[in-house]
């Protein structure tokens, strides 16, 4: 009489980022890409649960700047023209690349030090560099979100008309790689910053990527002054401005959008590699 053999059971998956990396292969594709949707969707909820704070993060400073500079040094005499009409695609991409930026950075900096919460993440069935996608998606998608919204508020402040039709899919086009780039930006600056000088990080950081980002001006307005001019043309959100004004102001000269776009492509490539990098090695710190 011979005993019963047992037939090991094969795992019904992979159970942690190393099994994914290991395996590979076609068949995980479906379990990983429901998991990452799972891991974006929570930080979607988290953020719809107090959606008073995210709309005040998104809309207050750039209404002011859309009434101190488009009505109140108007009403002065200080600007004159479409001045306003130059100023919307500038609050546009300053609002997208800023919240993006912020929506990625902070809440890395605070997953990594006290609230911990970066540890559940890594135990989800996902390999690593793809939990760090997926903060790059929610601060995309968020800043893309916070610059479409300026649209009507700006053309109801400054009382500018609406764009046409044909402007909108440049319009979307370089919001979503601005977006992309202050997420990338996000990051790195979530990864490499300490908590403790976050604070001093931000000012040295959006200070010089809000003044020099060609916001409140064209470009091609600094022909005078060409060492600014070059320090400008250095900052990634100097083409999303500018790029939101070649879809919406093609009068103004700016940098064209064939120009803009592959520019925002490596700002994006190397912020991504960065950040990714640095997440990873946060993260295997932790193990």
């Amino acid at each position: 009489m011979t005993a019963p053999t047992t037939t090991p059971t094969e795992p019904a998956g992979p159970q942690t980022s190393s099994d994914i990396a290991a395996l590979g292969g076609w068949q995980h594709v479906g379990p990983v890409t429901r998991t990452f949707l799972a891991v974006l969707w929570r930080d979607v909820f988290t953020t719809s649960r107090r959606p008073a704070s995210f709309l005040v993060q998104v809309i207050v400073q750039p209404l002011l700047l859309f009434f101190v500079f488009g009505k109140v040094l108007g009403e002065a005499g200080y600007t004159h023209g479409d001045f306003g009409a130059t100023l919307l695609p500038g609050i546009m991409a300053f609002n997208a690349l800023l919240v993006s930026l912020q929506n990625t950075a902070m809440p890395l900096i605070m997953d990594f030090s006290w609230s911990g919460e970066i540890e559940d993440r890594l135990l989800a069935p996902l390999p690593g560099p793809l939990v760090a996608v997926a903060k790059l998606v929610f601060g995309t998608l968020c800043g893309l979100f916070a610059g479409l919204v300026m649209a009507p508020l700006g053309f109801l402040v400054l009382g500018t008309t609406g764009w046409p039709l044909t402007a909108w899919p440049g319009v979307l086009l370089i919001l979503l790689l601005g977006s992309a780039t202050g997420a990338g930006i996000g990051l790195t600056l979530g990864t490499i910053v300490s908590p403790e000088r976050i604070s001093v990080t931000f000012s040295l950081v959006l200070a010089p990527l809000t003044f020099t980002g060609s916001v409140q001006y064209p470009w091609s307005s600094l022909d005078h002054l060409k060492w600014f001019q070059v320090i400008s043309a250095i900052n990634p959100l100097t083409y999303v401005s500018e790029g939101l004004r070649a879809a919406t102001l093609p009068r103004l000269h700016s940098i064209p959008l064939w120009t803009d776009t592959p520019v925002l492509l490596l700002a994006i490539a190397l912020a991504a590699a960065a950040g990714i990098k640095g997440f990873m090695a946060r993260a295997l710190g932790r193990r």
